[in-house]
C-alpha cells in the first residue's frame, strides 16, 4: 500500500476534526486554568490520533463489506478500487487499537479514573459508528454523534489532561467546556452533513437512512447554513463570558469565506465537487478560532 492510499484509507484531509478540538482544548486549559501538562497531552495526541484513523479504517472496512452496491464496492470504495487487502486493513485497525488502548490506560495511572470513563465512551461511539447492522454513521445520529464525540469529548479530554489536578467536575466546569468547543462541534458536524448531502443517492442504493433520508435535501442545506451561523454567534459571546480572548472576534473575517462555500454546497450536492465545502469550512474555521484564541493568551 503506497503512502498515498494509506492517507486516503484514513482520510488524512478531516484529521482537522480531532486535532483542532485538542489544541483548542491545551489553549483553554492555559487560559481559564493557567495549567499544561505537556508530555501528558503530547502521549494523549498520539492516543487519539491513532484512534481516529483506526474508527475511518474500521469505517471504510465497514462500508466494503456490507454494501448492497456492487459498484461501490469495487469502484467507490477505496479497498475495492485500490484493491487493498481486507485482511491488511484488519491488522492495522487492531494493532492501532491496542496500541492506542495500552496508551489510553498509561494516561489514567498518571491522570486518574476520569480519562478511563471518557476513554471508554469515545472507544464505544467510535466502534458503533461503523459497527454492526445499524452503524451510526448510516443513521440520523451521525452528525451529531461525530460533533459531540470529536469537537466536545476530545476537547473535555484536553482540557482534563492538561488541568486535572486543579479541575473540578461540576455541570459550571463542563457547561463552559462545552461552549468553548461549541463552534468546532457544529463545524464537525457539518463535515458529516456534508457527506450525507453529497451521498444521498448512494446513502438510499446501500439502504443507510441518514438524516438526509428523513428531512430531505433542502432541509439539510438549511440545517447547514444555520450551524454556520450558530458556530459565528457563539464565538461573539464567548469573550463576554470569560472563556476566550477578545481577539477570537477576528474570526468574523472569514465570514464571506463560509459564505461563498455555503453558496456552492447549495447550488450541488456532488462529492467530488462540492463535499469539499465542509472540509474547507472546518479547516479554516477551526483553524482561525484556535490562531485568534492563541494571540489572545500572548498579549
Amino acid at each position: 500500500m503506497s503512502l498515498s492510499v494509506f492517507l486516503e484509507l484514513i482520510e488524512i484531509k478531516a484529521k482537522t476534526a480531532s486535532v483542532i478540538p485538542f489544541l483548542l482544548g491545551m489553549c483553554f486549559s492555559q487560559y481559564y486554568f493557567h495549567q499544561l501538562n505537556l508530555g501528558l497531552a503530547i502521549v494523549f495526541f498520539i492516543a487519539m490520533f491513532l484512534f481516529n484513523m483506526v474508527v475511518d479504517m474500521f469505517d471504510n472496512y465497514s462500508d466494503y463489506y456490507h454494501a448492497d452496491s456492487a459498484s461501490y464496492q469495487q469502484q467507490t470504495n477505496i479497498i475495492g478500487r485500490e484493491h487493498i487487502s481486507p485482511k491488511l486493513v484488519l491488522t492495522l485497525i487492531i494493532s492501532f487499537t491496542v496500541v492506542s488502548a495500552l496508551l489510553g490506560l498509561w494516561l489514567v495511572t498518571k491522570a486518574s479514573l476520569p480519562v478511563l470513563w471518557m476513554g471508554i465512551f469515545c472507544f464505544v461511539i467510535g466502534y458503533l459508528y461503523s459497527f454492526g447492522p445499524h452503524p451510526i454513521s448510516s443513521l440520523p445520529l451521525g452528525e451529531l454523534a461525530s460533533g459531540f464525540t470529536m469537537g466536545f469529548m476530545i476537547v473535555l479530554l484536553s482540557v482534563y489532561i492538561n488541568a486535572y489536578q486543579v479541575m473540578t467536575w461540576d455541570w459550571g466546569t463542563l457547561g463552559r467546556i462545552f461552549l468553548v468547543a461549541l463552534a468546532d462541534e457544529l463545524w464537525i458536524s457539518n463535515l458529516m452533513l456534508a457527506n450525507n448531502l453529497c451521498d444521498a443517492q448512494e446513502d438510499e442504493d446501500n439502504h443507510r437512512t441518514t438524516i438526509i433520508h428523513f428531512i430531505g435535501k433542502k432541509a439539510g442545506l438549511i440545517d447547514f447554513a444555520v450551524k454556520n451561523v450558530l458556530a459565528f454567534t457563539i464565538i461573539l459571546i464567548l469573550p463576554f463570558l470569560g472563556l476566550a480572548p477578545k481577539t477570537v472576534w477576528l474570526t468574523f473575517l472569514i465570514v464571506p469565506f463560509v459564505y461563498k462555500q455555503n453558496k456552492i454546497l447549495f447550488k450541488k450536492q456532488v462529492k467530488t465537487e462540492t463535499f469539499s465545502t465542509g472540509v474547507k469550512i472546518l479547516l479554516v474555521g477551526s483553524v482561525t478560532q484556535l490562531v485568534t484564541f492563541f494571540i489572545g493568551m500572548l498579549f
